[in-house]
């Protein structure tokens, strides 16, 4: 009798996405179980609880996905389950909190090929300014961003000090350069972008973070994203729609949260579906979905 495929999703919050769920069903398995309110020091059980019931066949059957809303949280407890687990007792792991992951990752990959399409750059050595960049996705887009060799600088409402505290931890933790910026008012949303060759928009839906005012101060500006599906659109001029089309009065283009939304989707897809099909355990994490964010670019170009 063939075993089923099993996936347990672990989360630290009250409830397990949908969407994930949903993500998870669609990508092939059969068995999915939530496991909610999973601190992190509950993890190194659930993860042996998992391997020790199966037979290393029953295993390449078997994954854990990790969600949550902390990006450093997720991070830490997909460490906790790679360390519980030894040959061959191994499954396939996964980590995308919230979302963040896949989708910060479509967005840099959607911004990287915008670049080099129509400025013929790359990431390496551009200014990026990440407008709400303590949340999740701001957080590990700013990470994805730096590790290509960009020069980041998150932004949050909250000032400088805010931007600061939230630069330091995120950058330590996953081995990169973070600056910090205020954006707590428009005047300080124009100082911090005036400069900035790339702006990645990840604040709350529903927020406009750049009046068209305020973008007007941006003159080297090459590529503006804008994770908000929700009007008015984060970034003045952005539609959800678009997908690299150019700004009125400027050499700058815009991806709209849809553009991006549709790289998030396929990246995430394509992760579960990689860990479904994995003929050997398998890790994933953000640098995994960005390689797969580039990778579904690149084939829908060809």
């Amino acid at each position: 009798m063939e075993r089923p495929y099993i996936l347990h999703m672990f989360t630290p919050g009250r409830q397990m996405s949908p969407f994930d769920i949903n993500m998870a069903a669609d990508a092939g398995y059969q068995v999915i179980v939530p496991y909610c309110e999973v601190g992190a020091d509950a993890v190194a059980g659930l993860t042996q609880d998992t391997i020790f019931s199966r037979s290393p066949k029953g295993l390449l059957r078997t994954g854990i996905f990790i969600g949550g809303r902390d990006p450093l949280e997720a991070a830490d407890m997909l460490e906790r389950a790679k360390g519980a687990m030894f040959k061959p007792f191994v499954v396939s792991l996964m980590a995308d909190p919230s979302g963040a992951y896949t989708t910060a990752a479509a967005m840099v990959a959607c911004v990287e090929v915008a670049l080099s399409t129509h400025h013929a750059k790359g990431l390496d050595g551009q200014r990026v300014v990440v407008i709400g960049g303590t949340g999740p996705v701001g957080r590990i887009a700013g990470v994805i961003a730096a590790q290509a060799g960009a020069q980041v600088f998150l932004s949050s409402r909250g000032g400088a000090d805010a931007a600061g505290a939230v630069a330091r931890e995120t950058g330590k933790r996953f081995g990169v350069e973070l600056a910090s910026v205020s954006s707590g008012d428009q005047a300080a949303v124009r100082a911090s972008i005036a400069d900035a060759d790339v702006l990645l928009a990840c604040a709350p839906a529903g927020v406009q973070a750049v009046s068209a005012e305020t973008l007007a101060s941006a003159t080297r500006l090459r590529v503006a994203a804008d994770v908000n599906a929700v009007a008015p659109e984060g970034i003045a001029g952005v539609g959800v729609m678009d997908n690299a089309k150019t700004l009125p009065g400027s050499a700058a283009v815009g991806i709209g949260a849809l553009a991006i939304g549709n790289v998030k989707y396929q990246t995430q897809q394509r992760l579960l579906v990689q860990m479904h099909e994995a003929e050997a355990p398998v890790v994933l994490s953000f640098p995994e979905a960005f390689a797969t964010a580039r990778a579904f670019i690149a084939e829908k170009a060809t």
